[in-house]
């Protein structure tokens, strides 16, 4: 865990009341009820807590973790890295009831749109993809997880890349992701991030991994006095715990 007791507040449960931007930056303004503002309120699980694969047993927090988002998972093996990121935006689309916004590409390339499962239609990924008429119109939180796990099995970091636009780094912000498409291949997301008066950005990063796993707040491993807190300052990768990313590889939604 991160010892600097002024950089972690242990009792906050979402990632701005636990992280204290280090000394000299300012958290970065982000609109009420706006993407940037949904990651940084992420509720967190007690300080401490380890991240706990789909099967119930913990993954080893040292030099990888710092904190674990209060996910549910399941006990299948599907939520992966893009999976987690995909939930997490699809989280943000139901809370505000945007309903349409919520649809993703399998690898295939059928496009999976939680609006046609609301009306009762379900999903055979056979081939390219198709909707039948199965269930009654119904729109619970069971019905959007039940929907997710069909986009977690056929969409993966391929698709979604694809699906996602280039990102510059001046233009870096919360909600943008680092993505290698590939088997396997990874992604992390920027899930909070503040500058200094200079303009200098660092950012937090957090990711699932393989096996499926809880959404966890990743340490710098380049830096281990920045705790939580990465800077692309000087660097020609961004060297994560369990992956390196070429800069190019920063997509935005």
């Amino acid at each position: 865990m991160v010892n600097s007791t002024k950089a972690v507040n242990p009792d906050g449960m979402t990632i701005e009341t636990r992280y204290n931007a280090p000394a000299g930056y300012k958290r970065v303004a982000v609109e009420k009820g706006s993407f940037g503002d949904f990651l940084r309120n992420q509720k967190l699980k007690p300080y401490g807590e380890k991240a706990l694969y789909y099967n119930g047993q913990a993954k080893r927090s040292e030099g990888i973790y710092d904190s674990v988002i209060d996910v549910e998972i399941g006990d299948r093996d599907l939520h992966q890295c893009a999976d987690a990121i995909m939930l997490i935006r699809a989280e943000y689309f139901y809370q505000k009831k945007e309903y349409d916004k919520i649809n993703f590409n399998f690898v295939s390339g059928f496009n999976a749109q939680y609006s046609k499962w609301m009306q009762g239609y379900r999903i055979n990924p056979n081939g390219k993809g198709s909707y039948y008429k199965k269930a009654s119109p119904s729109n619970t939180y069971k019905d959007f997880r039940s929907f997710m796990n069909i986009v977690f099995g056929y969409a993966g970091t391929l698709s979604m890349e694809k699906e996602m636009k280039p990102q510059s780094l001046e233009n870096m912000k919360i909600g943008d992701v680092f993505i290698m498409g590939g088997s396997p291949g990874h992604a992390v997301i920027i899930v909070d991030m503040a500058e200094n008066d200079k303009g200098e950005k660092i950012f937090m990063l957090a990711q699932s991994y393989m096996p499926a796993q809880q959404t966890q707040i990743l340490i710098n491993p380049a830096d281990r006095n920045m705790g939580v807190w990465y800077s692309l300052k000087g660097k020609t990768v961004l060297e994560t715990p369990e992956w390196r990313f070429p800069l190019e590889k920063l997509r935005k939604f």
